[in-house]
């Protein structure tokens, strides 16, 4: 999508039209999702036409604010929208450019997939998001590898899933990593305005 519908299209108000150009637009910055479109979409819709909303930007931290709000589970699913780390297949098109999918080693690919299953062990319900930021699948790897505080390695299998331990569902560690992974949804929203061109 090379165009975002202008911002007062989304604030004219609750038509069919408006929530449609607000789902179309939220679903390009934060990847489509069933929690996207159930709650954030109408959250936002009920309080846009008031809002003080003067950018894109701005719609963004609309959206941060609303979900800041909600509970972990919730985050949680609606996070959990965004492809895993190293993922070539069924991205969108603005993820597949952020995740830069040319020309990464095979070994990284195997390592980063091990590293989701690890990261997923550990964090119940939770899918690893980081801002990428142009940074290489290699250096996201490493700051993988640092997350769950495991030693550098390119081995597809080590250590052992099971052995990385696992965070209480709702407790601090995974509430922190929840959080995490919103900022970094947010950071990536805003690359992506960067990216269509408006701000």
């Amino acid at each position: 999508m090379s165009s975002l519908p202008t911002l007062s299209a989304l604030q004219s108000g609750l038509t069919d039209a408006a929530d449609g150009a607000l789902a179309q637009v939220l679903a390009v910055l934060f990847e489509p999702s069933p929690t996207l479109f159930a709650h954030l979409v109408p959250q936002l819709a009920g309080s846009l036409p008031s809002a003080n909303v003067h950018s894109y930007a701005d719609l963004v931290d609309r959206a941060l604010d609303a979900l800041h709000g909600w509970d972990e589970r919730r985050k949680a699913r609606f996070v959990d929208a965004h492809p895993r780390i190293g993922e070539v297949r069924h991205l969108s098109a603005l993820s597949a450019r952020e995740q830069a999918a040319a020309a990464t080693p095979r070994k990284v690919l195997a390592r980063l997939a091990h590293l989701n299953a690890c990261y997923e062990h550990r964090y119940p319900g939770l899918r690893y998001i980081t801002f990428v930021n142009g940074r290489t699948r290699e250096q996201i790897m490493e700051e993988m590898e640092g997350v769950l505080g495991i030693p550098h390695s390119l081995s597809a299998s080590e250590p052992e899933v099971e052995g990385v331990g696992q965070a209480v569902v709702g407790g601090p560690e995974w509430k922190g990593e929840v959080d995490r992974a919103i900022e970094s949804v947010g950071k990536i929203a805003k690359a992506r305005l960067k990216a269509l061109g408006v701000e």
